[in-house]
C-alpha cells in the first residue's frame, strides 16, 4: 500500500498496525515543524545578542563623538574604536547566525524530502518563509549601514 493510500484510508476501524504507522508518520511530520521552529528560536537569540552589540556599540560611538564635538573631551579615539568593534562583532555574529540557519534549514528540508520520497512522512504541510530570517537580514543591512556611517562619517549617523 502506498503512503497516500494508507493515509487516505486509515480510521478507527483500521488494523492496529496501520493506525500505528499512520500516527508515527504524523508525529514525524510534526517533529520537522518543531525542529524548524527551534531553529527560528535559535536565530532569534542570535538576533537579540547582535542587536544588543550593535546598538550598544553605536551608542558608545555617538555619545563620545558628541562629547568630542562639544569640546567636553579632547580625544574620543579609544571609545570610538570600542564602539566600532562592538558593532563589527554584532555584524559578524549575525552573519554567522544567518549562515548557520540557512545551512541547517537546507539540511532539514533535504531530510524531509527524502523521508517524503520514502513514504515515511506525508509532507502535506509546507515550510513557510522564515520571518525570523527576514528580520535577521534586515538587521544585518541596518548594521552594515551603521558601521559604514561610523567609519566613513557619511550618512545620517556619521
Amino acid at each position: 500500500m502506498s503512503s497516500d493510500t494508507l493515509h487516505a484510508h486509515v480510521s478507527r476501524a483500521s488494523d492496529s498496525d496501520d493506525i500505528s504507522v499512520e500516527l508515527s508518520s504524523r508525529r514525524t511530520g510534526m517533529s520537522f515543524q518543531r525542529t524548524r521552529m527551534s531553529a527560528d528560536r535559535t536565530l532569534m537569540s542570535v538576533i537579540r545578542t547582535s542587536l544588543s552589540l550593535i546598538s550598544f556599540g553605536f551608542t558608545i560611538f555617538q555619545v563620545f563623538e558628541k562629547l568630542r564635538d562639544q569640546a567636553v573631551i579632547t580625544h574620543a579615539g579609544a571609545a570610538r574604536n570600542f564602539g566600532v568593534a562592538l558593532v563589527t562583532l554584532g555584524i559578524v555574529m549575525l552573519i554567522g547566525g544567518i549562515v548557520y540557519h540557512l545551512q541547517f534549514m537546507m539540511h532539514l528540508r533535504e531530510q524531509r524530502t527524502a523521508m517524503i520520497a520514502d513514504g515515511l512522512v506525508h509532507g502535506e504541510s509546507k515550510f513557510p518563509l522564515s520571518l525570523t530570517l527576514i528580520t535577521a537580514v534586515i538587521l544585518l543591512l541596518i548594521g552594515i549601514f551603521a558601521i559604514v556611517s561610523m567609519v566613513f562619517r557619511v550618512g545620517p549617523f556619521g
